[in-house]
């Protein structure tokens, strides 16, 4: 198969790129970044794109690829409903095309979120707390979000009350960002590369789900397994565990 990489010349591009180049049932067809013409993907004949931008320019990308029949494995995160209905717009005039979006690509991560969707069931109260590398540009992390609103889900399913929470006063953000029913609570800082901790309690206990991404290499796994399966699942796909449950 023929794939290429947008943003290769970021961390993540880099090591995408490395991969691809090892892996022996894969030929990296383009490798593109800041200021690269998109046209050299029909050019060269690419068949699934994988990229690594910016939140504000993956659209554009995305909207080119799929227009051109090429398959999508999207690991830039910030994709709100709006993002994600024009998507399944764009695809729906192209059904053979796959889109995956992945919030993260780290297996344990997946397994972090899904570990945390059963736990979910079962406790009065849940928090996350993400920390990532100073450099990344939105918060809370992709891989938060889905994980607060897979927690949510199990929460409703199991007909969960309202977490308990006293708070009378407090500065803004003290008590994290909510999506769905779980506060996030982001760190930016030097020396980390992507951590998250999923805290839950009870009356006398609790339970904390932690991964810790140490380096970036420990994405690619989950970045080729995306590749490889990316056209066999035409529309849109959002989490790495779509794909996985058939391994």
């Amino acid at each position: 198969m023929k794939v290429a990489v947008l943003g290769a010349k970021g961390r993540m591009g880099i090591e995408a790129v490395a991969a691809i180049k090892a892996a022996t049932d894969l030929t990296l067809s383009a490798a593109l970044d800041l200021g690269d013409s998109l046209d050299k993907l029909a050019q060269s004949g690419t068949e699934i794109v994988v990229d690594f931008t910016h939140p504000d320019s993956v659209m554009n990308n995305l909207e080119f690829a799929i227009n051109n029949g090429i398959h999508v494995v999207v690991g830039t995160t910030g994709f709100d409903e709006k993002k994600l209905s024009k998507l399944k717009d764009l695809l729906s005039k192209q059904p053979k095309v796959g889109a995956l979006i992945a919030p993260n690509f780290g297996l344990g991560a997946v397994l972090m979120m899904q570990f945390s969707q059963t736990a979910a069931k079962y406790f009065e109260s849940a928090e996350i707390i993400e920390l990532h590398h100073a450099n990344k540009v939105d918060a809370p992390s992709g891989t938060a979000t889905r994980t607060a609103e897979m927690i949510t889900d199990a929460r409703k399913a199991s007909k969960k009350g309202v977490m308990p929470d006293a708070t009378k006063s407090s500065l803004p953000g003290a008590r994290g960002a909510k999506v769905g029913d779980v506060p996030i609570h982001s760190v930016r800082s030097h020396g980390y590369v992507a951590h998250q901790e999923v805290i839950f309690g009870d009356a006398g206990e609790t339970l904390t789900i932690r991964h810790d991404s140490i380096d970036r290499a420990g994405f690619m796994p989950g970045v080729l397994i995306g590749i490889r399966n990316v056209a066999k699942y035409p529309g849109l796909t959002i989490g790495l565990e779509n794909y996985m449950e058939g391994m």
